[in-house]
């Protein structure tokens, strides 16, 4: 079985691992049939496909868990939603009808909100971000410090012109900026593109930048990003695997 599900709220604040010890106890209290893995240490079949930075939001997380029997998607949708925390939300689940899930995330959408400012000052940054043949950047990674090309993997990046912050803060001056970027290794994360900006610009955000991510899957030929569960709709029950 596949999942989407959401980290909204001070939820976006969970790491990953306590994601995943949240998600096996929710599974538990479910009730769910999992399959498990062989060997001395046996652990529950569960697969996570490219999960967002922790203090990042996201409407488009995903995952892939292993069933010894049917079950039908909805009715376990509606079971690991209320096994949750608010804020860690359950919002599609399909029968996996094969291939890999990994394979199908290749770019991800991201809204970054810049709260105190100037979108002018923004739109001047974006323009020598997207004018230059490459920005590279640094980052400390498990390898140590690494210098990267944060440009190459930006496929969009757009300033959005809005009267308010659509976290529901309150009013203040916010440029708002999207981008689309490409599945690379390393991986170029809306952080490594602020930190471009700062680079080609001199953009020093006043104040932590709220980024949600939007989507995530394959992408189109028209540079869309179709979700990755699309190819699973026709399923509506999965056996063990």
């Amino acid at each position: 079985m596949r999942f989407r599900y959401a980290k909204r709220g001070p939820l976006r604040f969970t790491s990953h691992r306590d994601f995943a010890r949240a998600f096996e106890r929710a599974l538990r209290r479910a009730g769910v049939p999992m399959a498990y893995s062989q060997g001395f240490t046996p652990h529950p079949k569960i697969s996570y496909a490219s999960a967002a930075p922790t203090g990042v939001a996201s409407e488009a997380e995903y995952l892939e868990i292993g069933l010894r029997e049917p079950v039908e998607p909805a009715a376990l949708r509606v079971a690991l939603d209320a096994a949750l925390s608010p804020g860690l939300d359950v919002l599609d689940a399909v029968v996996a009808t094969g291939g890999s899930l990994a394979d199908r995330i290749e770019a991800s959408h991201w809204r970054i909100e810049l709260p105190e400012v100037d979108p002018a000052a923004l739109d001047k940054a974006v323009a020598a971000f997207t004018a230059a043949d490459e920005v590279l950047v640094e980052r400390m990674t498990k390898q140590g410090r690494r210098t990267f090309d944060a440009r190459s993997a930006v496929m969009s990046i757009d300033v959005v012109t809005s009267s308010e912050m659509p976290s529901g803060a309150p009013v203040v001056p916010c440029a708002i900026l999207e981008l689309v970027v490409r599945q690379v290794t390393p991986a170029v994360r809306p952080d490594d593109v602020l930190s471009g900006l700062r680079v080609v610009a001199d953009l020093e955000p006043p104040v932590s930048p709220r980024v949600t991510r939007l989507a995530q899957g394959t992408l189109t030929a028209q540079g869309a990003i179709a979700d990755p569960l699309e190819a699973d709709r026709d399923g509506t029950t999965i056996g063990g695997h």
